[in-house]
């Protein structure tokens, strides 16, 4: 029997409100963090001061959720081989997609296929798959947490590029 993964989305205040995401009690822009550290190594080498800190806080805030007013529920919910998950942190989510291919059928949700648009010689990133009941996936996006600000907290240091 496969496994079935967790979900949580959350809406967070920034200038709009943010889609966020919890996939097994992790974030997805920390799950995308550690997949892209190793391809941004070779750009992020001697790119910052205080390498390991700014790097780390590089990879941990390189996305952001999706505003809400732009992607509501039925987004989350439609069958894609290229959807958006997260966008940039400048706001502006074409700029920098997570994006993964979304499978829908009447008892699973499942996202698979992560990638970055823009670095397509990056492949395939190590995200998941996923897999969601979806009858627990429709409950997380109905009744989503209401986080006071956004959840996402310190980068690791261990996840600087040194």
């Amino acid at each position: 029997m496969p496994v079935v993964n967790g979900i949580e989305f959350f809406q967070y205040p920034a200038e709009e409100p943010l889609w966020g995401i919890r996939v097994d009690g992790t974030d997805l822009r920390a799950h995308a963090a550690w997949a892209t550290r190793e391809p941004w190594r070779p750009e992020l080498e001697d790119e910052y001061e205080d390498q390991e800190r700014e790097s780390a806080e590089f990879l941990w805030r390189q996305h952001d959720g999706l505003g809400v007013r732009d992607f509501a529920e039925d987004h989350f919910l439609s069958a894609a081989d290229r959807a958006p998950l997260l966008g940039c942190p400048c706001g502006i989510w074409q700029c920098w997609p997570l994006q993964a291919r979304i499978g829908v059928t009447s008892t699973t949700v499942t996202w698979s296929a992560f990638r970055q648009p823009y670095r397509e010689e990056w492949g395939e990133l190590p995200i998941g798959p996923f897999e969601f009941d979806r009858e627990a996936y429709e409950a997380a996006l109905a009744a989503p947490v209401l986080p006071a600000q956004d959840p996402l907290g310190e980068a690791p240091l261990a996840l600087g590029v040194t």
